[in-house]
C-alpha cells in the first residue's frame, strides 16, 4: 500500500511519502523537490511538470498553468474572468457553464476541462512517486484549500479517479500543516490547550488556521481565507511597475506580447525573492521584445509602498480567524508563517500588529502540506504504526437542506451543518411524505464563500416508494458530511411503525449510537423499507463523462509513450552512427577490410544525412529498421574485434588449467600420472596448432579459432582429467578398506588365542 501525500499548488506540486524513519519528500526526475504544476501540449506529445514549464515561453497558448484556480468553477464568475485575462491560453464556456480550455494538439482542435488537466498533473505525480518508491501508488491523501466548495472537492476526486488514484482523504492545507507541526511536539502543556495560528500565504491565496493542541489531540478552532490574495499578486505589482517603466523608457508594450509577459512575470518573481533578503535589486532581461534588452531597478521600501494595499489585506483573514475561534490575541501561544508567498519581510510586521507576537518560521514553508498529508495517509494506512493522535477538523461553511415543501428547519436558523461543525459528521432527517420528493443542499450564507461562487450544492431525489391510501409515512434520510468535506444523501428508508407516534412535519436526529440502540429495542414494532436515492450535482460529472475522460487520458498517455519510444529509438540510431564511425577509425580499424570499411562509412554518412533531413520525424519502426540494417554490416567487424580479446582470455584459461593438472599429476600413481600428462600434452598440442593457424590470418579475416571452441576444449579436457583421477581414487579407498578389515581380523584372532 502506498503512503503518499500530494500538495498540488497553483504554481508547484510537492509529493510527501511516509517511510519507516519518518516523512520525506520525493525528488522528481530533475532531482528537484518541487514540480511545476504545468501541462504543455506539443505537436505530438504532452510535456508535464518541469518539461512543461520549460515549454511555456516557446509555446504559451498551448501551455496550461494555474489550473487550480479554474477547477470546479463557472466560466462567468468574476474571479474566473479576472484570472483568465492573465492567462495566455484560450478558453470558452462549456455546456454546463463550466470552463473549457481550447488548444491545438495533433493537428486537431481540442477542448479540455480543468478536471482533465488536473488529472494529467495527478498522473504525472503518480508516475514520479511510483518510479521513486518502485511500487504501485493508488492510496493517497491530497491537500486542498479550506475554501474549496463541494463542487471543487468533487472535481479533485474526479481528477484523481481519472489518474488512477484513490484518495483516502481530501485534507485542508492548514489542517495538514497543523498535523505535521503538532504530532511531533512533546512540550505541550498538560494543564490546558496550546493555541497556535498558522498563516499560509500561497501563490494565489492566503489561508489562516487557528489550532488547539493537547497531548495526543488536535482541534481546528477556525478557518479563514482570502482566495484572491497570494504571492502572484505581489509579482503582479512588480510586473505592472516594470511594464509601465519599459513602455516609457524603451517604447515597448509588454502586455501586447504573450511571451514577453511570461518572461517579465518570471523575472519579477525572482526579483521578489531577491528583495526578501536584500534592500534593493536589479532586473535585466535580454531581448524581451522587439530585440530590445531591458534593465530595471527597485528598492524594497518602494516595493512595499506599491504593495501596501495587499499587505493590509493580509490582516483581514487573520482577524477573522481569531474572531471565529473565540480567542483573543493574548491567548495565542505561537504564530507560524508558511507558504511560497510568505517570504516578504513586511508580512511579519503586519502579523505582529494583529497577534502581538513575532511569526515563527520553524516549519518548511513549501513542504509542510505534503508532509502533513503523507502523515495522515500513514495514519489511515494499515501497514504503518503511528502513535495515537486525534484530529478534529472544522468545516468553514454552513450547509442547509430544503425539500419540496420548503426549508428543512433543523435549527433556529435553518442550518443542518453549521459553520465550524466538526467533520466527518452524519445526521438523520425524519420527514413525513406520501410520494417521491427532492432534497436540495445549499450553502446558507454566501458571505462565507469566496466571491461569486454559487450557493447551490446538489439535488437528491428520494423515491419512488408507495404508501397505502395516500397517507403520509415516516421517511428517514441519512445525510453525511464526509471526510473529504463533501455532503451527500447516503440513504433513505421508510418506517412502517405498528404503533402510533405523533411526529412533527420536519425533524432531525443526530446519527449516534443511542439512536441505533433505540431502533434495536423497537425492531419488533418497526418495519424498514429502503428507498432509492439518486443525486444530481450542479456542475458534476456523470459516470459516462468520467469513463470518457479516463479513456481520453489513456489515449494521451499512450501517445506520449509512443513518442518517447520513437525519440529513444532515434537517439539510439544517432548514437550508433557516431560511435561506430569513431570505432571504425580506431578500435575496429584493423578488423575491417577496405571494402567493408568503405561500405560502412558510406552507409553511416547516408544515415546521418537522412536523420537530419527526411528522417527527422519518422516512426519508431523506421528507425529500428535503419539500425538493424547498419548492425548487419557492422556486426562481422565487431565480432572479430570482440573475438580477439575473448580468444586470448579463453587461451589463458586453458593454459592455466593445463599447468594446474600437470602439477596435480605428480602425486598420482604412475599409470594415472601418465594418463593425465598425456591429456595435458594433447590439449597443449591442439591449442598450439590452432593458434598457429589463427596467427597466420590477418585480423580482418574471420577467425579459424573461436573462443567458444577453446572453451569447449577446456571443458572436455577438465572432464577427462577428473575422470582419470576419480578412477584412481576409488581402488585406493577399496584397498585401504580391505587392509583395515584384515588387520582387524588378525587382532581379533590374537585376542581369542
Amino acid at each position: 500500500m502506498s503512503v503518499v501525500g500530494f500538495d498540488v499548488g497553483n504554481e508547484n506540486c510537492v509529493i510527501g511519502v511516509a517511510k519507516q524513519r519518518g516523512i520525506d519528500v520525493i525528488l522528481n526526475d530533475e532531482s528537484n523537490r518541487e514540480t511545476p504544476a504545468v501541462v504543455s501540449f506539443g505537436e505530438k506529445q504532452r510535456f508535464i511538470g518541469t518539461a512543461g514549464a520549460a515549454s511555456a515561453t516557446m509555446n504559451p497558448k498551448s501551455t496550461i498553468s494555474q489550473v487550480k484556480r479554474l477547477i470546479g468553477r463557472k466560466y462567468r464568475e468574476p474571479a474566473v474572468q479576472k484570472d483568465l485575462k492573465l492567462l495566455p491560453f484560450a478558453t470558452s464556456e462549456g455546456p454546463d457553464g463550466g470552463i473549457l480550455i481550447n488548444l491545438k494538439y495533433m493537428d486537431e482542435k481540442q477542448s479540455l476541462t480543468p478536471v482533465q488537466i488536473m488529472a494529467m498533473l495527478f498522473a504525472h505525480l503518480k508516475q514520479i512517486a511510483e518510479k521513486s518508491l518502485e511500487t504501485d501508488v493508488w492510496d493517497c491523501v491530497i491537500g486542498i484549500p479550506s475554501y474549496f466548495t463541494d463542487l471543487q472537492r468533487r472535481a479533485y476526486l474526479y481528477a484523481a479517479e481519472i489518474a488512477g488514484l484513490k484518495p483516502l482523504r481530501l485534507m485542508h492545507d492548514g489542517t495538514a500543516t497543523a498535523l505535521g507541526y503538532g504530532i511531533y511536539k512533546t512540550d505541550f502543556s498538560a494543564g490546558g490547550p496550546t493555541n497556535v495560528v498558522f498563516v499560509d500565504v500561497g501563490h494565489c491565496d492566503t489561508q489562516v488556521v487557528v489550532a488547539s493542541f493537547e497531548p495526543g489531540h488536535m482541534k481546528i478552532l477556525s478557518h479563514a481565507f482570502d482566495s484572491d490574495l497570494g504571492g502572484r499578486d505581489f509579482d503582479e505589482v512588480l510586473f505592472r511597475y516594470f511594464a509601465a517603466n519599459f513602455k516609457e523608457q524603451y517604447n515597448i508594450d509588454v502586455n501586447s506580447n504573450a511571451r514577453a509577459s511570461i518572461r517579465l512575470r518570471a523575472a519579477c518573481e525572482k526579483l521578489k525573492k531577491v528583495l526578501s533578503a536584500n534592500p534593493e535589486a536589479p532586473l535585466n532581461i535580454e531581448c524581451l521584445m522587439d530585440e530590445k534588452d531591458v534593465k530595471g531597478f527597485i528598492k524594497r521600501e518602494d516595493f512595499e509602498k506599491l504593495s501596501s494595499d495587499l499587505l493590509e489585506k493580509i490582516s483581514i483573514p487573520c482577524r477573522k480567524a481569531l474572531l471565529d475561534s473565540g480567542l483573543t490575541a493574548d491567548r495565542i501561544h505561537t504564530l507560524e508563517l508558511v507558504g511560497s508567498g510568505s517570504r516578504i519581510p513586511a508580512m511579519g510586521r503586519i502579523l505582529n500588529s494583529v497577534f502581538r507576537k513575532e511569526p515563527g518560521r520553524t516549519i518548511n514553508a513549501s513542504e509542510c502540506v505534503a508532509r502533513g498529508c503523507a502523515l495522515q495517509c500513514a495514519m489511515l494506512s494499515p501497514i504503518f504504526r503511528v502513535r495515537e493522535y486525534e484530529i478534529q477538523d472544522s468545516f468553514p461553511f454552513s450547509i442547509g437542506f430544503a425539500s419540496d415543501e420548503g426549508p428543512v428547519c433543523t435549527l433556529s436558523n435553518g442550518i443542518l451543518f453549521p459553520k465550524g461543525h466538526s467533520f466527518p459528521s452524519m445526521k438523520v432527517l425524519t420527514l413525513q411524505r406520501s410520494s417521491s420528493f427532492h432534497l436540495e443542499a445549499f450553502y446558507t450564507d454566501k458571505n462565507e464563500l469566496p466571491p461569486g461562487v454559487s450557493d447551490k450544492i446538489s439535488k437528491s431525489t428520494i423515491g419512488p416508494f408507495q404508501v397505502p391510501h395516500s397517507e403520509k409515512a415516516k421517511i428517514k434520510v441519512k445525510i453525511q458530511l464526509n471526510l473529504h468535506g463533501i455532503v451527500t444523501v447516503e440513504s433513505a428508508w421508510l418506517i412502517k411503525d405498528q404503533t402510533s407516534h405523533s411526529t412533527s412535519e420536519n425533524n432531525v436526529d443526530t446519527y449516534a449510537e443511542n439512536m441505533e440502540g433505540d431502533d434495536t429495542k423497537r425492531s419488533k414494532a418497526v418495519k424498514r423499507q429502503d428507498i432509492p436515492v439518486s443525486e444530481s450535482v450542479d456542475g458534476g460529472m456523470t459516470l459516462m463523462e468520467l469513463s470518457q475522460a479516463q479513456e481520453k487520458e489513456c489515449q494521451l498517455a499512450e501517445q506520449d509513450i509512443k513518442v518517447e519510444r520513437t525519440k529513444d529509438k532515434k537517439n539510439t540510431l544517432e548514437a550508433y552512427v557516431y560511435e561506430t564511425r569513431n570505432k571504425l577509425l580506431n578500435s575496429y580499424r584493423s578488423f575491417a577490410t577496405d571494402s567493408e570499411r568503405e561500405g560502412i562509412s558510406y552507409n553511416l554518412q547516408q544515415t546521418e544525412e537522412w536523420l537530419y533531413e527526411d528522417g527527422d520525424d519518422e516512426s519508431e519502426q523506421v528507425y529500428a529498421e535503419k539500425l538493424e540494417h547498419l548492425k548487419k554490416m557492422v556486426d562481422p567487424v565487431e565480432h572479430r574485434y570482440k573475438e580477439e580479446e575473448a580468444r586470448a582470455q579463453a587461451t589463458r584459461h586453458l593454459l592455466n588449467r593445463i599447468v594446474e593438472h600437470r602439477m596435480a599429476a605428480g602425486s598420482l600413481p604412475a599409470s594415472e600420472k601418465d594418463a593425465v600428462i598425456n591429456e595435458c600434452h594433447k590439449a597443449e598440442q591442439w591449442l598450439r596448432e590452432k593458434s598457429h593457424q589463427q596467427e597466420a590470418l590477418p585480423r580482418n579475416a574471420d577467425p579459424v579459432l573461436w573462443s567458444g571452441e577453446i572453451k569447449r576444449k577446456t571443458e572436455a579436457f577438465e572432464a577427462m582429467c577428473k575422470h582419470v583421477m576419480r578412477h584412481k581414487s576409488s581402488p585406493q579407498k577399496s584397498e585401504d578398506g580391505s587392509g583395515s578389515d584384515s588387520r582387524s581380523k588378525r587382532r581379533d584372532d590374537m585376542d581369542v588365542d
